[in-house]
């Protein structure tokens, strides 16, 4: 009887292929939905978090808080001041502060266009200070000096020919808010957009393109050696509070290590996970539902099919498995035609993602764990679903059963 199973299941969905599949559905979009958000949501996890690689654990970064439509600390209310910075360098336990103009700008070469990000270089830090602070290295050319009012330094991702149609090179012009700025360094990649993406200007020519006089979008604060950075974390919030005029707990700025914004961000990402994952457990209640109803109809149809097994000698452990096995096939089979969905659908949003965010926007990883687990998972919920059904036609009298009429 047991090495017939797998004959007399496929026997009975091959002859209901519209309901089979039907039921199906269910499951199959349920699995295909936690596949490809869990293997998305894994992807832009460790996107965002590597982000924030290239800052060390001895950087602090300020920002002004409040409504915005651009980029961190852009667009707010009350943006930083310009004297912030110099206030903050005489704060205990701060070794170099730099203050970071950001402004979202078209960008024109090769008779393309493409947006990007724009920052700004002070004057006043020399070349192995800005690096360090932007944990970047040189690639090509060099760094911009005060002097360079027309000259400007790139990401990696511009050196690409997918954005302009021909890579940007050393000494090529790019042209922004219609004027000209000759390429003078590259940046090395770092497989982080952020700085693959960004491009760097003068501050003082910032400003004028600007018309930006007195403000900044965020502050990068290195640490001294040896100081405790989050008693130098305490500080700098005492003064802006002051500066400010606000109280504690009602900050409109944020001072931030790389490891608090990694997990803000981790935070924030994770809620939007349980919402997907709440949608995705409906659907899968769904289809197993739907299981469980194809399985009363099964044994409605096949209750005199039950009266001959049970009068040649099937037992009821034996029906009760026959029909356990179906049920938990159509599970399996849905959460199979799933997890390939789901895998496709994945791969198809995060190529769509870095074509037009940049490479690196979501590293995309497939979990040969998650894969077993969500097919182990689906043949459950089919096994769980079929429950009820199987024990009612193991329970059948085959008297009662080979009287049954349709």
């Amino acid at each position: 009887m047991k090495g017939n199973y797998l004959r007399v299941v496929y026997s009975s969905i091959k002859q209901k292929k519209l309901r089979s599949w039907l039921t199906l559905i269910g499951i199959l979009i349920g699995i295909a939905a936690v596949i490809s958000l869990m293997t998305l949501g894994d992807g832009l996890k460790t996107a965002v978090t590597s982000q924030f690689d290239f800052l060390n654990p001895d950087i602090l970064a300020v920002r002004a808080e409040g409504i915005s439509a651009g980029p961190p600390g852009t667009g707010v209310t009350r943006p930083l001041q310009k004297h912030y910075v110099d206030d903050i360098g005489k704060i205990k336990g701060t070794d170099t502060v730099m203050g970071r103009i950001i402004e979202e700008v078209q960008l024109r070469f090769n008779g393309h266009s493409d947006f990007t990000y724009l920052g700004s270089k002070p004057s006043y830090l020399d070349e192995d200070d800005f690096l360090k602070l932007v944990e970047s290295k040189l690639d090509k050319g060099s760094l911009i000096n005060p002097s360079d009012n027309s000259k400007i330094i790139i990401g990696s991702s511009f050196t690409k020919s997918d954005i302009f149609g021909m890579p940007v090179k050393l000494r090529d012009q790019i042209i922004i808010n219609d004027k000209k700025f000759k390429v003078k360094g590259i940046l090395e990649k770092k497989g982080s957009f952020i700085i693959d993406r960004t491009m760097t200007i003068n501050e003082e020519v910032m400003r004028d393109m600007f018309d930006i006089p007195d403000r900044y979008d965020g502050i990068v604060v290195k640490i001294e050696k040896g100081a405790d950075i989050g008693l130098v974390k305490e500080r700098i919030e005492d003064y802006l509070r002051d500066e400010r005029d606000v109280k504690e707990g009602d900050e409109d700025f944020s001072v931030e290590s790389p490891e608090e914004a990694i997990k803000s961000s981790e935070s924030a990402l994770f809620g939007v996970q349980i919402f997907v994952y709440l949608i995705a457990a409906i659907s899968i209640l769904v289809g197993g539902i739907g299981i469980s109803n194809t399985m009363y109809t099964s044994i409605l149809e096949r209750t005199k099919e039950i009266g001959i097994m049970k009068s040649i000698g099937a037992k009821n452990s034996q029906i009760l498995y026959l029909f356990l096995f179906e049920s938990g096939l159509l599970g399996l089979t849905g959460g199979f035609l799933g997890m390939i969905i789901g895998i496709g659908s994945a791969m198809g949003l995060a190529s769509v993602a870095n074509n037009m965010m940049g490479e690196g926007t979501i590293k995309l990883t497939i979990s040969f764990t998650l894969i077993f687990l969500t097919l182990l998972f689906s043949f459950l919920i089919g096994i769980i679903s079929g429950i009820i059904p199987a024990i009612r036609a193991s329970k059948l009298k085959p008297i009662d059963a080979l009287r049954h009429t349709k």
